[in-house]
């Protein structure tokens, strides 16, 4: 539905067309001033403001083309529609260069300039709505690299907030890729030891059988291989901060000396006798059910209450869609930077599919599909054509559509916790919405 009144500036040195497409515009609600040339289209656009233009290619004094550069000087932001009896792929492409968002070639169906101006409406709604965002994300909600504005974001900055600049151990729950060492480095970038080491260990990542080594050190010839002496992982972090992810990877027999460490502030390097003092902030992270561990006796209980003296919990971006566009917009910039392509943009299409998409992956997952669509896409704008097939077939109404079985059969009760959590995810949107806009 075209959203109410919007202005446009219709700008064909065609008589018969102009009266066309106005009456057609006005009738589906659209405020049209008329031009027949590129001077007065620019003297009407610099005096009023317009929404959206659409103007013709070949005209008397300036041409389309010209037009749509000095439009675009004025407003980058407002989209343009080119049009002409004249088409061809040379031509588009070059509007397309200097900004234009369609290239429509006439003769074309009675309806086709007024549903590509509301999709030109949604994708410059969309611009504004994310640059929006993006301010107020780096106003009040910003804290470090993380990006987000949905209410679980916003609990999660304030915990952050409110714990950085305390010595509590904090212990960051999420699920994998939903950023939790961004989590833990803003944490540490906002503390008094921001100036100090931020040492990270990823302690599933290390064999069980070299873990005290790196966490501890060692002393020359403690063990087949130890050829010097090694500080551990907490004497590198001594006045910072030690980030240990996965720490539910952390083997049963050496959970008690970590405990110890974090009750004493001392460490026993291997083969050494005399305990050696740090002072280090632990900041651990997990993707695992700590507590289901404890029950299940593959986890100290003692060390998970010292763990989780503060707990952060990170919500998995199927909880947070709203996000969505932002942190799209904002992988795209840097790809933007990195590749020097200024211009890419997203289709509106494209982003409805990454909206819909569930993200097992979470944010890690959505950077990569940014990433190889950039790469993999000749044109500037990001189409839904570009976007990875398994994600549009999650995007795309099974109504309809023939089921097949899968060879491993279907998990009834997973599939009905997926659907329900994709419609709470749809009702915190629509409730955001409605707050935002002040809507009951």
């Amino acid at each position: 539905m075209t959203a109410p009144r919007l202005k446009v500036l219709l700008v064909d040195d065609d008589a018969s067309f102009r009266r066309v497409q106005e009456y057609q515009l006005s009738q589906a609600g659209y405020r049209v001033t008329v031009c027949a040339d590129g001077n007065e289209a620019l003297e009407a656009f610099r005096s009023g403001r317009h929404d959206l233009v659409v103007t013709d290619i070949r005209m008397p004094g300036i041409d389309g083309l010209e037009l749509l550069t000095r439009l675009k000087a004025v407003s980058a932001e407002t989209p343009v529609v080119v049009v002409t009896g004249h088409g061809s792929i040379e031509t588009a492409v070059e509007a397309m260069k200097q900004g234009a968002f369609d290239f429509l070639t006439k003769p074309f169906p009675g309806d086709h300039l007024r549903l590509t101006l509301q999709r030109a409406d949604e994708f410059r709604r969309l611009r504004r709505e994310i640059r929006e965002l993006r301010r107020v994300v780096e106003g009040r909600f910003a804290f470090e690299n993380l990006i987000g504005s949905a209410p679980a974001m916003k609990g999660l900055f304030e915990s952050m907030e409110l714990v950085a600049p305390t010595s509590s151990i904090v212990l960051v729950n999420g699920e994998t890729g939903t950023g939790k060492e961004l989590v833990a480095r803003a944490i540490h970038h906002h503390s008094p030891r921001s100036g100090r080491p931020f040492v990270t260990l990823n302690c599933g990542a290390i064999p069980a059988s070299l873990m005290e080594a790196e966490l501890f050190g060692h002393s020359k010839g403690a063990f087949t291989g130890a050829e010097q002496e090694r500080k551990g992982k907490f004497e590198a972090a001594d006045g910072g901060t030690l980030f240990l992810d996965e720490i539910g990877e952390v083997p049963l027999e050496l959970q008690p000396k970590l405990l110890r460490v974090l009750e004493s502030g001392s460490v026993d390097r291997l083969g050494e006798d005399e305990p050696v003092q740090v002072d280090v902030r632990i900041v651990a992270a997990t993707h695992r059910d700590l507590e289901a561990m404890v029950q299940e006796g593959s986890f100290r209980q003692d060390l998970f209450y010292r763990l989780s003296v503060v707990p952060v919990v990170i919500p998995p971006l199927r909880e947070r869609r709203q996000d969505i566009p932002l942190l799209a917009a904002h992988f795209l910039t840097r790809m933007a930077r990195q590749t020097g392509r200024g211009g890419l943009e997203f289709d509106p299409a494209t982003l409805d599919l990454l909206e819909a998409y569930h993200w097992p992956g979470n944010v890690r997952e959505l950077e990569n599909v940014i990433e190889r669509m950039v790469v993999l896409s000749r044109s500037d704008r990001l189409a839904p054509e570009g976007v990875p097939s398994g994600i549009r077939s999650a995007g795309t109404s099974i109504v309809g559509a023939p089921f097949r079985l899968p060879p491993d059969g279907v998990d009834l009760e997973e599939l009905e916790i997926d659907l329900i959590r994709q419609a709470l995810a749809r009702r915190n949107t629509l409730l955001y919405r409605m707050q935002k806009y002040r809507l009951r």
